[in-house]
This record gives C-alpha cells, sequence and structure tokens, in this order.
C-alpha cells in the first residue's frame, strides 16, 4: 500500500487551527481524513467544535503536549490507525495533526523520520502554520515555539488580517519572510485558504530543514515556559448571559494581557444551544453551537491558558454568573 500523506497543522494559541480544519472536514473535496487532536491540558474542547460526521476518525490526545509528554502516544496512535486502515476496519486517505498552540513542530515532525515503523507507512506532507496577525509580532517577540512553528512551515497561513492595517500585514509578512523564506504566504480569513494549496502539497523537504536545525534528527528535547499553565472551569448549571458577558468584559480590562487563550463550551438559560466561546488576550468572541441532544447534561467546560493565570478570581467571578440552582 502507497505511504499515507500526514499534514501537521500547527500555530500559537488562537491563530485559527480548529477553524481551518473544520473548514477542511466540511468542504467536498473527496478526500477521507482521519484528525488527531491534540490541546494543552486536562481537558480538550476542541473535540466538540470539530465537525462531526458518521464514521469519521477524530482521535483526542489531551494528557499533554503533542511534542514532549504523549510523543509516544502519537506514535501508539498513528500505528493503530495504519493497521486500521490495512485490515480494512478503518477507511480514510489522509491525517491530519493538529498541534496543540505550544508545540513545537520539530519533535513531532522527527516522528516520521526516526521511528521506522511510522516511516514505513506514513509519508510527513507538509507543515502549515497558522499565524494571528493581530497578535503574531507579540508572541513572535515573546515565544520560542511561536518561531519554531514560522520556521519550520511549508505554508504561512495570515489569520484575522481583517483586525489590523494593511502596513501592519506588510511588515508582518516582512518578518515572516525573514524568518522563512521558502514558505509561500497567504491569507485565510475564517479557515478560507485552498484545499490544493494545503493537502498533497509535497512541502516538507528534510534537507532544507537540515540546513536550518543540523540536529533535527537527534535533538528530541522540548521545554515549555514553566510560566505558562492551564486550567478548566466546569458547571453544571447554566450561566445567566448578561452577567457572564459582564464579567468577561471586567475580567478582560485588568486580566487580559495574562489570557493568552481561552475556550469553551456553555449552556445559558434560555438556549437550546451550546454557546462556543472563544478568546485571545482582549479578543473575545461567541458564536452558536450545535443544539444540547435530548436528555444530555447541559454542562458548560471553560479551558484557559496563559501565565500567571488568576485561577480564584476567575473561579469566583464565573461561579457568581451562574443561574440560581432550581428549587
Amino acid at each position: 500500500m502507497s505511504l499515507i500523506p500526514v499534514t501537521i497543522l500547527t500555530g500559537f494559541l488562537g491563530s485559527g487551527k480548529t477553524t481551518l480544519l473544520n473548514r477542511i472536514l466540511k468542504e467536498q473535496h473527496g478526500h477521507k481524513v482521519a484528525v488527531i487532536e491534540n490541546e494543552f491540558g486536562e481537558a480538550g474542547i476542541d473535540n466538540e467544535l470539530l465537525v462531526q460526521e458518521e464514521g469519521e476518525q477524530i482521535i483526542e490526545m489531551n494528557n499533554g503536549c503533542i511534542c514532549c509528554t504523549v510523543r509516544g502516544d502519537l506514535v501508539r496512535i498513528l500505528g493503530e490507525l495504519a493497521a486500521r486502515r490495512k485490515s480494512g476496519s478503518a477507511s480514510f486517505d489522509r491525517v491530519i495533526i493538529e498541534t496543540t498552540g505550544l508545540a513545537d513542530p520539530a519533535p513531532v515532525a522527527q516522528t516520521f523520520f526516526v521511528d521506522e515503523e511510522i516511516s514505513q507507512a506514513y509519508l510527513l506532507d507538509a507543515i502549515v502554520t497558522l499565524v494571528d496577525a493581530k497578535h503574531a509580532m507579540a508572541q513572535l517577540d515573546e515565544h520560542h515555539e511561536a518561531q519554531e512553528q514560522v520556521g519550520f512551515a511549508d505554508r504561512i497561513l495570515l489569520s484575522k488580517t481583517d483586525l489590523v492595517s494593511v502596513d501592519e500585514v506588510r511588515a508582518l509578512e516582512q518578518r515572516l519572510l525573514r524568518m522563512n523564506a521558502r514558505a509561500p504566504i497567504t491569507a485565510a480569513h475564517f479557515g478560507q485558504a485552498p484545499i490544493d494549496q494545503l493537502l498533497d502539497i509535497r512541502g516538507f523537504n528534510l534537507n532544507a530543514i537540515l540546513e536550518i536545525e543540523p540536529d533535527f534528527l537527534t535533538d528530541v528535547d522540548h521545554e515549555h515556559d514553566d510560566d505558562v499553565s492551564s486550567f478548566v472551569f466546569r458547571a453544571e448549571r447554566p450561566f445567566d448571559a448578561a452577567r457572564l458577558e459582564d464579567f468577561f468584559g471586567a475580567i478582560l480590562r485588568i486580566y487580559g494581557t495574562h489570557l493568552m487563550r481561552y475556550k469553551g463550551v456553555i449552556a445559558v438559560v434560555g438556549l437550546d444551544t451550546r454557546v462556543v466561546l472563544q478568546g485571545v488576550h482582549m479578543l473575545m468572541g461567541t458564536e452558536a453551537g450545535p443544539n444540547w441532544k435530548e436528555g444530555e447534561p447541559r454542562h458548560s467546560r471553560i479551558v484557559f491558558i496563559g501565565k500567571q493565570l488568576p485561577k480564584d478570581v476567575l473561579v469566583q467571578g464565573l461561579e457568581q454568573c451562574l443561574a440560581a440552582a432550581a428549587a
């Protein structure tokens, strides 16, 4: 059987990876895609945000960052997927790995060259990196992972270009070109990007990577900034929408710079649909998600990732936004 092409989808926290992945899953392109989804923290949200079609292969890994603590899990999952495909119990043409926003893509890419079983079953097609035009300059200044994500990219997609000026986009593009002249740069508004420029592009060039990172095949160490942490707020009662909006308005003014990423699926009084919450620093938005199913517990989960997170303030404030318990 021919090698299974793999796309690594990376980009810093809040750059729009799940939005792009949803677009790929919705598109009528004829590809059967298996997705490996990784999140930073004890619980994942993105799996609930992905389009779920019957028979779709979506595997979630949220017990650590894919580039370090769960790399062994990645090898195991890839091996199991290849075996299931060979036996006919799973049907897919390709794999997309969505990394956590804090992942260095190098150790993930290494897997396809240093593990013999994986290299005999899979072909690393490309590393596609999303870059948040609104926050990228600061992220590239502050975070080694953001720099690595750009440096290893075979394609760079700019998201949120509508939130900045033309001059700011041009300055960012110039910086990205200095960091990585190999990767074409295109805009991707809400995940809108030509599929034929993302899949089956044979963009990964090992020799080019070895020129910029000679230790690529041997150096497997990666450590995260100890200042970055995450926690999950869970609630069984629904939120009062007005109180929750007021709370986030106040908390973002005070702590927005600390909140690198926050996202959740929440239940709101009077609504039969899930409310999907997404935010990066002071930028926050909500949208209607799928309806809650008949008899399904309407439990809320919000994941926060950031530096020096004010956990107690967030927990106490969110608890005060919950509707009163039924008598």
